[in-house]
This record gives structure tokens, C-alpha cells and sequence, in this order.
């Protein structure tokens, strides 16, 4: 039988490299996003199912479990669906504290909701949960005060299931920056062709379900692959 994925915010970016690399390995992998259109497309190109869904909505949430549940379970719940909150980033004096709210809501909120509704699932299989975080979480980077300190909540909210749910593993993975269309955002008019694209990065994701270390967090360029270790 194979095993079974949901990946939020598959539709782009992380999450889609992310959906692909699961599916090469034969992994049955359930993709959400807000855009329809581009987690149809995204499905079609990664061969992933796709839910479109904002992930901060409960019906949809609870839809995603069901789908998961009637394909036989589920292995791996990844939340990587963020919002990065106000564009250009205001420091946290003018900080518009509805911007807050939400970014709090789609960052800590959903993933947290998203986990209860999955938890029943993931028990039976022993399964895992990735939840994508940022070094803006443990940094104090001017203008990522609102991002960063929902990431932040995020790595608490993961430090604490993983005491409390010993019969899964948890791990709040930082993927470095990437070029993303949300890293883009964050930087309006810069160039930023220097990051590495998230397709770099996906294939640790593997290695990571692979080495299955112990719950706690994990920085996604420390895994390098055990082919490549033997090689250097």
C-alpha cells in the first residue's frame, strides 16, 4: 500500500518540489492552495492529488483528512502553507496588527488545527509531521518581526506535540531561503536568482522520512545525503 501525504501549499514553490520528490518515490501525496488554477496545474505536473482549499478554513481542513483517510490513512502530514504577512515588511512600531492576526491565523493557527484534525491518523501509521519553519523563527531580523515571531509560535507549538505525542515524530524543518514567490515578496524589486530553487532542498525532505531521527528541529541543508557523505 502505498503511503500517503498531505503537503498545504503545494501548489508553488517548497511545497510543490516537496509533492514531486514524495511522488517520485511513489508516495500518494494530497496538495491544497488558495488558487485553484495553480493546484490544478500543480497536481498535473507533480502527479500529486490536488484539494484546492485555503488551509485556515475548517471545512476545507477537514476535507483534506477525509480524502486522506478513504485512500487508507495517513503517513505524513507537511505544513508548509504560510503567509509572510504585510509586503514591503514594516517594523513591528507600525506593524498593522490586523496583518498580525492573520499571519498568526495561516502560520500558527491552521498547522495547529490542521495536526488535531490529522492526529488519529497519523497515530495508527505511526506517521510524521513537518512543520516548516524559518531562521527568522531564533533570529531578530529587522522587518521579520511579525513572520518571524509566528514561525517562532510555530516551533513552540511542535517543541511541545512532540513531548506530548511520543508515538509520532514531529520536526520543524528550516529550509534556508529559497527562491519563492513569498521571498520575492518580502523583497520587492531585488533580485534574488542568487537562492537555490526549492527543488535543491526537496529530495532532504526524503532523506530526512528516511534517517527518521528523533523529533526536534531540523536545519534542511545539515542532511546531506548518506551517497554523498560516503563520496566526500
Amino acid at each position: 500500500m502505498p503511503q500517503i501525504a498531505i503537503v498545504t501549499g503545494g501548489s508553488r514553490g517548497l511545497g510543490k518540489a516537496v509533492a514531486a520528490a514524495l511522488t517520485g518515490r511513489t508516495w500518494t501525496v494530497l496538495i491544497d492552495g488558495r488558487d485553484v488554477e495553480a493546484v490544478v496545474a500543480a497536481a498535473r505536473a507533480t502527479g500529486a492529488v490536488g484539494v484546492p482549499g485555503d488551509v485556515s478554513d475548517p471545512e476545507h481542513r477537514i476535507s483534506l483528512v477525509e480524502q486522506a483517510r478513504r485512500r487508507g490513512g495517513l503517513d505524513l502530514l507537511v505544513n508548509n502553507a504560510s503567509s509572510l504577512g504585510a509586503s514591503p515588511l514594516p517594523p513591528l512600531a507600525g506593524y498593522p496588527l490586523e496583518a498580525l492576526r492573520e499571519v498568526f491565523e495561516t502560520n500558527v493557527v491552521a498547522p495547529l488545527a490542521l495536526i488535531q484534525a490529522a492526529l488519529p491518523l497519523l497515530r495508527v501509521h505511526a506517521g510524521a509531521v513537518v512543520n516548516v519553519t524559518s531562521d527568522a523563527a531564533v533570529e531578530g531580523y529587522g522587518g521579520w518581526g511579525g513572520y518571524g515571531a509566528s514561525k517562532a509560535a510555530l516551533e513552540q507549538v511542535s517543541r511541545v506535540l512532540s513531548q506530548e505525542e511520543a508515538g509520532i515524530a514531529v520536526w520543524w524543518v528550516d529550509p534556508g531561503d529559497l527562491r519563492t514567490r513569498m521571498h520575492q515578496a518580502a523583497f520587492p524589486g531585488e533580485d534574488i536568482s542568487d537562492r537555490p530553487l526549492p527543488e535543491t532542498v526537496a529530495p532532504l525532505v526524503l532523506e530526512l522520512l528516511g534517517r527518521r531521527p528523533p523529533s526536534g528541529r531540523v536545519i534542511l541543508r545539515d542532511l546531506v545525503p548518506a551517497a554523498e557523505s560516503v563520496e566526500s
